[in-house]
């Protein structure tokens, strides 16, 4: 295994699939039938291989696992350095997984640029999977970077009528932080004369003033991503404007990339500066995961209400993230799992009756118990985990990121948990008004249940939620070498930090 490039092969096969398309030609229907072929088959081929990445990989160890080094520009000793330790293994598995269901859910969905579509989808999982493995900061910031290509894309031509203003909102707001975050890496290889992560976290010393001034443009990058509230609101219209398979990626894999960078950039470079700015994330998790539930409870657009539902979850994962200990961190990475799934699966059941009706209006509906049982069931399966209830996958890390803010901070515990109340409230409100009460609309008393490939999507999603919900040890002991050595790194930096200040 040590001899073989496998995480070079999981992020890049998916590109080889997109070449492959991009070279199918005949007629219209063929070549739209043979790319969807192309499509899935690659996407299942890359998470079948990356299964090997969890199946092969040490828990014991805390360090990096699956090492490939390369030089990439020699004169500027920027290379090419991928890697994967606790940290970042399941989320790259959580995007190998979704991608191909996205590709699975749009089969009958999209019609238009079928070809295009599937490219975009799979150039995505390529700059997906990239960036959790990358090693180089600047290899890194090619690949967080690149993901808003493609999603710019998917957004901007197979989206709703507000498509381009979305797809621009989008783009701007997060190239905007990410040009700060060029500027931080910038900062960094000036002072080691290098962008490798690995040494970064040996040898980077930098002046309280200094530390804070590049947490801050981390911050700018990473905010924008998770997204955190102020500046949260691109997140809603590209989540409406975005066709299912968008959403269920944006939720499921691009707002975990802002906790990753925090988890693996701001809090190992920048120990100092993050302990003096942990206060105002907590203040602002705690403003996003109320206020945002608040704003949740009035929606009247199904995909609107999940989106901000998305901004509340995420607000317990900076929680999490910045508790830093090992509970809360622990915690944070369960939770951003736990959403990429379930989100996921709550917008792919949005685009069930969307298919359908050609609505997200949360008041056409009503009384689909009485038509469609099996959604019915899928539904209320992914209601009751994005409230944390447990069993499923949802109570497990928010438990553990509640109990690491409690060591801290009871003030920040308690009122981060006040989101719990609060999104029971909208959950539940949205499933009795969509599956409960009589069937009384006339469109309604048509509507089929789901279909075998509507099974097959939601499938592997149930499963894993019931498995997170009932066995979360599986998940958590492969994380808990990493997070130990990233919390102890970071206590021992505030640790030598504070003697040096003591010392005359």
């Amino acid at each position: 295994m040590t001899s073989w490039p496998i995480l070079s092969l999981v992020t890049f096969l998916p590109l080889l699939g997109a070449l492959f398309c991009l070279i199918i030609n005949g007629p219209k229907e063929a070549v739209e039938r043979n790319c969807r072929s192309v499509a899935l088959v690659t996407s299942v081929v890359t998470f079948l291989i990356s299964l090997i990445l969890w199946a092969r990989f040490d828990p014991t160890k805390s360090g990096f696992q699956f090492e490939e080094k390369l030089d990439w520009v020699p004169a500027l000793n920027i290379g090419y350095h991928m890697g994967i330790d606790g940290i970042s293994l399941f989320f790259v598995l959580l995007s190998t997984l979704l991608v191909p269901i996205c590709i699975l859910s749009s089969w009958e969905a999209v019609h238009v640029r079928v070809k295009e579509y599937m490219v975009a989808f799979l150039v995505l999982e390529t700059f997906m999977v990239g960036m959790f493995c990358a090693l180089d900061l600047a290899l890194f910031y090619v690949f967080f970077e690149g993901v808003l290509i493609p999603m710019f894309l998917i957004i901007g031509v197979w989206g709703g009528p507000r498509r381009v203003y979305a797809a621009f909102k989008f783009f701007l707001y997060t190239l905007l932080g990410s040009v700060l975050m060029l500027l931080a890496i910038i900062a960094i290889y000036w002072q080691l004369g290098t962008t490798d992560l690995v040494v970064a976290m040996e040898r980077l010393q930098l002046p309280f003033t200094w530390q804070c001034y590049l947490w801050l443009a981390f911050f700018a990058s990473f905010a924008v991503k998770v997204p955190m509230w102020p500046v949260h609101t691109w997140l809603p219209d590209a989540h409406v404007e975005a066709p299912t398979a968008g959403s269920v990626i944006l939720a499921g894999v691009l707002l975990k990339m802002g906790g990753y960078g925090f988890l693996r950039l701001s809090i190992p470079l920048l120990p100092e500066a993050t302990q003096y700015f942990a206060p105002l994330i907590f203040g602002l998790s705690i403003v996003a995961v109320i206020y945002t539930s608040l704003v949740a409870l009035v929606q009247e657009d199904m995909k609107k209400l999940i989106a901000y539902s998305s901004v509340a979850h995420m607000g317990f994962v900076t929680i999490g993230a910045f508790v830093v200990n090992m509970q809360g961190v622990q915690g944070s990475l369960f939770q951003m799992l736990s959403h990429g799934i379930v989100s996921a699966a709550l917008f792919l059941c949005v685009g069930v009756v969307y298919d359908r009706m050609h609505t997200r209006e949360i008041a056409a509906y009503g009384g689909l118990v009485h038509r469609m049982p099996r959604y019915a069931f899928t539904f209320m399966v992914f209601t009751l985990a994005s409230v944390g209830l447990p069993g499923l996958s949802g109570f497990v890390g928010e438990f553990l990121v509640l109990l690491g803010a409690f060591k801290v901070n009871t003030w920040v515990a308690f009122l981060a948990a006040t989101g719990l109340f609060l999104g029971a409230a909208y959950a539940l409100w949205l499933y009795r008004k969509i599956i409960f009460g009589e069937l009384t609309k006339d469109s309604l008393k048509g509507m089929l249940d789901m279909n075998r490939r509507e099974i097959v999507v939601f499938l592997p999603l149930v499963l894993l939620s019931l498995w997170m919900g009932i066995y979360p040890n599986s998940f958590l002991d492969p994380m808990a070498a990493s997070v130990d050595k990233l919390v102890g790194d970071y206590q021992a930096a505030i640790k030598l930090a504070r003697t040096a200040a003591l010392m005359p």
